[in-house]
């Protein structure tokens, strides 16, 4: 039994011996593969019988190249770089790892806010978090945990998610809202963490934009593909107090920083999961959890049918 890591961004080398240990526990071996191209993952997934990546792309092709795999493990919680309708039709089951990366993804939400809210540090005066309200699109693990942490600065917090019930936010001192304009109008900070479905796709744009309070703050840790972009960047050149916070750069990141220098911040790359911890928690989770299936045919966090 052969589990293969394939990973363009690596995980840290502690994880990599923990990886190591889970899947040598269970008798199997682990093949390694970091910074390959396509043409090394497709050569290294022919024999493989698991496969555990990051946000590597992994299509149809790969698939078809994989005449042995019965697993595919996303080490986050995030699936959209992996071809579900695909890993049906080859009879692989796919996972996620949810909640493993969730503390990691909330804490930079937070990060990210207070540098914008204090004008990126630029010696001007800002302004505090303590009364403001905040909206949370999605209240799935880390959408719960920014909730958490958001007590913490006193403010008041709303979400929208229409699979979790309203009593469920209501017992974590949550308002539960019903609409995305709802959201948008009720809130000074709305902070993303919806996935990228044909529904989602494009759907934050100009019009819920324009509906935000005064000194309106949009955080994005979910997808760049959430985001309309012609639409976020007419309403940021119509409204002066807006800004926009991301840890996944927009295609057009070089426009919005040239018009926008102030009011917008990009991480060079999507930064939610990138700490020790989080590497560590959910490189050994997509181990333990390609293991089980393997042998036990244990698929809790299977994503496709």
């Amino acid at each position: 039994m052969k589990i293969l890591v394939f990973t363009e961004k690596p995980f840290a080398p502690a994880a990599v011996k923990a990886i190591e240990n889970a899947v040598n526990a269970a008798g199997a071996d682990l093949a390694l593969v970091e910074r390959g191209t396509r043409e090394d993952l497709l050569k290294a997934v022919a024999d493989a019988d698991g496969l555990i990546v990051r946000s590597d792309k992994i299509d149809g092709e790969v698939m078809d190249h994989a005449k042995n795999l019965r697993v595919i493990v996303r080490a986050g919680a995030g699936y959209d770089n992996i071809d579900l309708e695909a890993a049906t039709a080859h009879r692989i089951c796919v996972m996620n790892t949810p909640g493993q990366n969730s503390n990691a993804v909330a804490e930079l939400v937070f990060g990210m806010v207070v540098m914008m809210i204090r004008n990126q540090y630029n010696g001007t005066s800002g302004f505090e978090l303590k009364g403001k309200t905040l909206g949370i699109y999605a209240f799935g693990q880390v959408g719960r945990n920014v909730a958490r942490i958001a007590k913490g600065f006193g403010m008041d917090i709303t979400a929208l998610d229409l699979f979790v019930k309203d009593e469920v936010m209501e017992a974590e001192g949550v308002k539960p809202l019903h609409t995305p304009e709802e959201l948008f109008a009720e809130n000074q900070f709305v902070s993303l963490h919806i996935p990228a479905t044909p529904q989602t796709r494009g759907s934050i744009g100009y019009d819920l934009m324009m509906k935000m309070p005064q000194n309106g703050v949009l955080i994005n840790t979910a997808r760049k593909e959430v985001i309309d972009e012609a639409g976020l960047m007419k309403a940021l050149e119509e409204r002066q107090d807006l800004r926009y916070v991301s840890d996944i750069k927009p295609d057009a990141a070089q426009e919005f920083l040239d018009k926008f220098a102030a009011r917008v911040f990009f991480t060079p790359k999507k930064m939610g999961a990138q700490t020790a911890e989080a590497n560590f928690n959910a490189g050994v989770a997509a181990a333990e959890q390609s293991v089980a299936y393997l042998r036990d045919g244990w698929n809790k966090f299977q994503v496709n049918k």
